[in-house]
């Protein structure tokens, strides 16, 4: 790897030596860094998901001379939407922030559904070699925002538009999700890099037991960690099982280096009914590890109570269906008992949720 230098907007804050991180200025490195101090592997992180079908596609129309991820992000600079950070060669004093900021959105068509005719382009920097996770994707800038169009199976994205309204309706802090065709969007919450979005494995790691999570949140922001407690009981609720260190995070101050809050939640396209209709009791370990969270915490969680009525309500008009079944001939109303049958179960395990009419 080359030798960099590492700023956030157009201030150095380290410098990569031999692949060895040397630091400027601590206090605005990216999370993950100051953990770990391992600039490859956050270099690395920052790539698209090479798993990702119409990843490949991609990397093969930009005709990059390698596929590692490692050369996905250097062709871009390590620039991102959704934070300040990028790198440029030491060598080099002349490349300014203003020159790789994203400002068009090349290739998302693509990234998005892999159309053939959308392959032959001309090569150009394009926000997809940084757009991680494992669902095709892709960024588009409308009217000077930047927007997240996601793809998914029907259930998937019912089960995502579902969840984003459920949390609405709680008054929790969600990133809202709209239909948009044949997939949904997301605007980018950091507005156009406002805010650093950092992805909570810089702070927590892999990992996944949510007293250890909230001790290290609470390390670095009450704020934060306040939040992720309505994030856990929001995952046990619509029964979230993918909630890893990469798919929630924190948002910072990108002068300063302050974390400000948690990051609105998001990806909820594996929750609810998106892998199939659960049919047993809900007593399950998203439900025992939240508890064991506020038993630890040993202070009340307060909260509006869900109605069926409002569920199904939340849930009739979105325009994805999930497929019916023998047993599930209703798919909304399923959803809708479900969410109702988990909230009693979360609140029989943990007397400290109270929930108001």
């Amino acid at each position: 790897m080359q030798d960099l230098l590492l700023l956030s907007k157009d201030v150095p804050i380290a410098k990569i030596v031999g692949g060895a991180l040397e630091p400027l200025r601590p206090s605005r490195l990216p999370l993950f860094l100051r953990r770990t101090g391992d600039a490859r592997a956050w270099l690395e992180s920052r790539a698209i998901d090479g798993h990702r079908t119409n990843s490949r596609l991609l990397k093969r129309a930009l005709r990059l001379a390698h596929k590692d991820d490692l050369t996905a992000v250097l062709t871009v600079n390590a620039a991102t939407i959704t934070d300040n950070y990028w790198v440029r060669p030491l060598s080099d004093d002349t490349l300014r922030y203003e020159d790789v900021r994203f400002k068009t959105h090349l290739f998302d068509e693509l990234a998005l559904t892999g159309d053939v005719n959308a392959f032959d382009q001309p090569p150009g920097r394009t926000p997809e070699l940084t757009n991680t996770g494992s669902f095709e994707k892709c960024w588009r800038l409308m009217d000077g925002a930047w927007w997240m169009f996601k793809a998914g199976k029907p259930e998937e994205l019912f089960s995502e538009l579902l969840a984003c309204r459920v949390g609405a309706h709680l008054g929790l802090p969600l990133a809202a999700y709209e239909p948009a065709g044949d997939f949904i969007r997301s605007r980018d919450f950091t507005d156009n890099a406002r805010v650093d979005f950092e992805p909570a494995r810089g702070i927590i790691g892999d990992a996944s037991d949510y007293v250890k999570i909230y001790k290290a949140l609470r390390a670095v922001s009450e704020t934060a960690a306040a939040q992720y407690v309505s994030m856990c009981y929001f995952d046990g609720l619509i029964f979230n099982m993918d909630r890893h260190e990469n798919n929630f995070g924190v948002l910072r101050d990108s002068d300063t280096g302050e974390v400000l809050s948690l990051a609105p939640f998001y990806d909820h396209n594996i929750a609810l009914v998106a892998r199939g209709y659960p049919h047993r009791a809900p007593d399950d370990l998203l439900i025992r590890d939240f508890a064991a969270l506020m038993e630890h915490i040993g202070a009340p969680l307060l909260l509006p109570r869900l109605t069926e009525a409002s569920a199904l309500a939340l849930a009739r008009d979105i325009p994805f269906t999930p497929p019916a079944t023998g047993d599930v001939p209703d798919p909304r109303a399923f959803a809708a008992q479900y969410l109702i049958r988990r909230q009693a179960a979360l609140a029989a395990r943990c007397s400290l949720v109270i929930q108001n009419a």
